[in-house]
């Protein structure tokens, strides 16, 4: 299967993504940072690490890698949490370039600042 991304920006993302013939696609609902003891961490890079481990914990239980995520969609809480979510992001999938977008919004949660959801193909 094809799967590259279109017109990638070098942060960790792409203006678009190609998957071509893809035999298997993953629907990741938005993952929180909540851990297996159901707690929270307060600061922002520490609740980001762990959603992203959140998952890649899902895409592994469907027989994926974060190298399969074509799509990615983050819930922002606040504005001011920008840049420490592109540099989260960016340690976390390299040069790795699925599509992305990236809204503020309120959260369901009052003590979560994000909450990211994906796609993934292989």
């Amino acid at each position: 299967m094809s799967n590259r991304a279109i017109n990638p920006t070098g942060v960790s993302y792409a203006q678009a993504h190609l998957v071509e013939a893809p035999t298997r696609w993953l629907f990741v609902s938005g993952q929180i940072p909540v851990d297996e003891t159901d707690q929270v961490p307060t600061g922002f890079e520490d609740q980001c690490r762990l959603v992203w481990r959140n998952i890649e914990k899902q895409l592994l239980a469907g027989g994926m890698t974060l190298q399969d995520l074509v799509k990615v969609t983050v819930f922002l809480s606040d504005h001011r949490y920008r840049a420490a979510n592109y540099k989260v992001r960016h340690e976390v999938l390299g040069g790795h370039s699925p599509a992305l977008t990236i809204i503020i919004a309120g959260i369901y949660d009052e003590a979560w600042l994000l909450e990211i959801e994906a796609i993934a193909a292989a």
